[in-house]
């Protein structure tokens, strides 16, 4: 044999010895899915497919049988294969290998298959198994499975982990009047008796969180629209309820798909676009292939909905749709960049309902949507980046937070301002041509755009996305060169390049200017000084920072526009909080002034909620006490005043949390009863629940009188079961309170998360702050249970409900003593406690 040929036959040879002998050695087996275990299976493993059979018992409690065979291709079979399963070994029953028995065993949350049952090439892994429930949601008549981030594995083994994309085939057996959707279209149904088996096409490719499927004793709605038939599923029993909003559902579907495939370029990427209205689902949305869930509220809207509410429904409905393209289509390889998928669903989302709501002013929405939320983060000792490291997926639903859906955004529209529109469009359509179907992670988008333009998008990152917290600004200069200083509070010399304007206020008008803060040190304007009157910065609402503020400019409210009154209102109640003025009282005094010269809902709203939360944790309760009647007649005659039923159900809603006066009280109670009917409010069964635990808090004579007939007077059974979980919560014996907060020890009682939250909110109502700072320490004990047993958001929901309404120096006390003796305590969670603490130090702050 020739030389050559002879080195082209021994060449492979050695590589292949070389390649085995430089391996890595096997992933550590351990808890959750780490970092290491995820690259190695990545390289290892190809071509993954999951046929899931699934027998779905109409008892919540029985156990649910099934049956799974995982097929796939093996790079390299020299060494054990881990599944990832966060259950009771006990659950599995029989597990083959490429046909044959397997030696198995179980360890630390994972299925592990010896190395020498496996093979080069193509492999089959079966189990049989009873399914673990925590993650199915499973309630009288319907159940849901929600994974993400790394909860599929709480259900049945697999390859939990976004960057190995599978696709499905999945058949459920279920009760015979039990309607399903999931990933792929239904192929065949067969009864046989009481019980029939659903049997679904293959899916698309689909990473592990984003595989789902809706079950239960559900209606069926199914619409084309724009040439594709869609179906929804839902449990809402109002026909005049339903027969108000299904329309606009469908329609807004419509609009966001056809938007959102002329924005890619790329049409619908998957196989069907279907969603479900679960009742009490966890979060607004998730983005499921196929089976979109939806908190039910967040579609069915009472009558009258507020602009508010119509723009967040419109909002979710486009974010969902969004994340076909962003997050589904294209997914993060790994939850560090989970944040990507949630910010372009976001970003996108402002941009879709635009055209729905011509009448909206969408900047102002983006504005009071967006910066509150995530300065409440931002100006605290738990401030996180956007993008944060993760080591391993049992980490990751700490991820997701305030930051990742109201900062990231707003960090998109300055790298939009800055690249421009249209390089920005041409750079997402690149993205998603690039790895369609696959995995990418935030560097290899700036790469993209960065060959797009010659600013510095790395370094820009670095800051904006990279390093938590929000400049500050300060005036500096002299009057002949005024000068805007940009602060980093850190004291780490960092800088926030960013575009937004000044507006200045004078006696001969005003007038407009652009920035760009680019330095530590910005120009302003020469003639500045010369103005004689008042600087608003970011008067666009597209700064982002702690800016000067000036209270008197509430004086000068009508010669402002509605962004720029947003922006002041903001403005102003950051720097309240920071303590640099103005002081709570006044503040809540001149906003109260303001009620009857606004107009604009979308203000409404956020100066309502700025009142409310000064009223209540920020005053002293003597001066609360002493503005209660007053204040409340404001907010009555305002609503008394208004036309609009929005507006009216609005302000009725502000003055019944309010309302602290036995006139005041016995109005709400009026209204709540029938008893006297204000005109032009409607209020549905979900308000008149709201209206009850007010009263039976505030009124805790009344409690068990209001309670009992707003149970005898619901009629929906979902609500029902809502109420009657609430009532221990509401209830005047604290004997009872306290039985009740105990029993949430219980994993059992937290099953649905939304009762939970809303219950132990009730139990910290700011009337009854002095009994329930009991709770706080066992509170804040029980949090590491919670965000292991629980989705994504209960952890921080559970410390919002926890802590929202407290002030005193002895729950400051009570935090810092558990922060105190927890050094090493898990740094996700102690983020949130110092996030959902932060109010609650700065009220205490302000008290003293």
């Amino acid at each position: 044999m020739p030389l050559e040929r002879l080195l082209q036959h021994i060449t492979p040879l050695f590589i292949a010895i070389g390649l085995a002998s430089c391996a890595h050695a096997p992933a550590p087996v351990t808890p959750g899915v780490s970092l290491e275990l995820a690259q190695q299976r990545r390289a290892q493993l190809d071509d993954v497919h999951y046929a899931l059979f699934l027998s779905l018992p109409a008892d919540p409690e029985a156990p649910i049988p099934g049956r799974m065979a995982i097929s796939f291709t093996l790079a390299n079979g020299g060494q054990p294969l881990q599944l990832d399963f966060r259950e009771d070994p006990a659950l599995i029953g029989g597990v083959t290998v490429n046909g044959a028995l397997s030696s198995w065993r179980f360890e630390a949350e994972h299925l592990v298959i010896p190395q020498a049952e496996l093979k080069r090439g193509n492999n089959t892994v079966e189990v049989t198994f009873n399914a673990g429930s925590s993650s199915l949601n499973r309630n009288p008549d319907y159940l849901y499975t929600l994974f993400v981030p790394d909860r599929a594995r709480t259900a049945f083994p697999l390859f939990d982990q976004p960057d190995i994309k599978a696709t499905w085939d999945l058949t459920l057996e279920l009760p015979r009047d039990w309607r399903a959707i999931s990933a792929g279209p239904l192929l065949e149904e067969r009864v046989e008796g009481e019980r029939k088996t659903l049997r679904f096409d293959t899916s698309d490719l689909l990473s592990s969180y984003l595989f789902s499927f809706v079950a239960g004793r559900f209606e069926a709605e199914t619409r084309e629209v724009g040439g594709r038939q869609m179906t929804l599923l839902y449990r809402e029993p109002d026909a005049e309820k339903f027969a108000r909003n299904i329309d606009e559902i469908f329609r807004l579907h419509g609009q966001a798909l056809a938007w959102l495939e002329d924005y890619t370029g790329i049409d619908f990427p998957f196989q069907k676009l279907d969603f479900a209205a679960i009742p009490a689902f966890q979060y607004g949305g998730m983005e499921h292939v196929g089976a979109i869930q939806y908190n039910a509220g967040a579609l069915f809207l009472e009558e009258a909905p507020s602009d508010g509410q119509l723009l967040d429904r419109a909002n979710l409905i486009a974010h969902e749709v969004a994340h076909m393209w962003f997050g589904d289509l294209v997914t993060m390889r790994w939850f560090d960049d989970v944040w990507t998928k949630e910010v372009f669903a976001n970003f996108m989302a402002a941009k879709i309902v635009n055209p729905a709501f011509p009448q909206v002013d969408h900047e102002l929405n983006f504005l009071v949507s967006h910066y509150p939320s995530a300065y409440s983060v931002d100006r605290s000792a738990g401030a996180n980046p956007i993008r944060q490291p993760l080591a391993n997926l049992n980490d990751a639903g700490q991820m997701y937070g305030s930051i990742i859906y109201h900062k990231a955004p707003i960090m998109m529209r300055q790298l939009e301002l800055l690249l421009g529109e249209e390089a920005f469009h041409q750079g997402m359509r690149n993205y998603l041509r690039t790895y369609a179907y696959g995995n990418a992670d935030w560097p290899a988008l700036i790469a993209i755009l960065d060959e797009l333009t010659d600013y510095d998008l790395a370094a820009w990152s670095g800051v904006w996305v990279n390093t938590p917290g929000r400049p500050e600004f300060r005036l500096a200069g002299n009057s002949t060169a005024p000068q805007l200083e940009q602060i980093d509070p850190a004291g780490e010399g960092r800088l926030w390049p960013q575009r937004f304007s000044l507006l200045t206020l004078g006696a001969q008008g005003q007038e407009e200017f652009s920035l760009l803060t680019e330095d530590a040190l910005t120009p302003l304007p020469e003639g500045l000084a010369a103005t004689g009157g008042f600087q608003l910065f970011s008067a666009d609402g597209r700064g982002y920072g702690l800016f000067p503020a000036q209270l008197a400019m509430l004086e000068r409210w009508q010669e402002l526009d509605a962004v720029a009154r947003g922006t002041l209102l903001i403005n102003l109640y950051e720097n309240l909080v920071d303590a640099r003025g103005p002081a709570p009282g006044e503040y809540l005094d001149r906003l109260s002034g303001l009620l009857e010269e606004e107009d604009n809902q979308l203000l409404l709203e956020l100066m309502l909620g700025q009142i409310q939360r000064i009223y209540w944790t920020m005053l002293p309760a003597a001066q609360r006490d002493a503005r209660a009647a007053a204040l409340e007649e404001t907010v009555w005659e305002n609503f008394s005043a208004r036309d609009s039923a929005s507006q009216r159900k609005l302000l009725f809603g502000a003055y019944a949390q309010l309302a602290l006066t036995p006139a005041a009280l016995q109005r709400v109670h009026a209204v709540w009863s029938g008893e006297f009917d204000p005109g032009a409010l409607p209020l549905s069964e979900t308000d008149r629940i709201a209206l009850a635990q007010q009263l039976a808090i505030k009124l805790p004579g009344q409690a068990a009188e209001i309670l009992a007939t707003q149970l005898e007077n619901t009629r929906n059974p979902d609500q029902q079961r809502r109420l009657r979980y609430l009532l221990p919560s509401l209830s005047a014996d604290p004997g009872e309170r306290d039985a009740f907060f105990a029993a949430l020890a219980d994993e059992r009682m937290r099953r649905t998360e939304s009762w939970v939250t809303e219950a132990v909110a009730n139990l910290h109502h700011p009337l009854r702050r002095e009994h329930s700072v009991r709770y706080i320490p066992a509170s804040l004990a029980l949090l590491r249970e919670i965000q292991v047993t629980g989705d994504i958001f209960f952890p921080s929901a559970w410390l919002q409900a926890t802590l929202a309404n407290h002030n005193s120096a002895q729950v400051v006390a009570d935090i810092e003593t558990f922060l105190d003796a927890n050094p090493d305590y898990y740094p996700q969670l102690r983020m949130k406690i110092l996030q959902a603490a932060d109010p609650v130090f700065r009220a205490n702050r302000l008290l003293h």
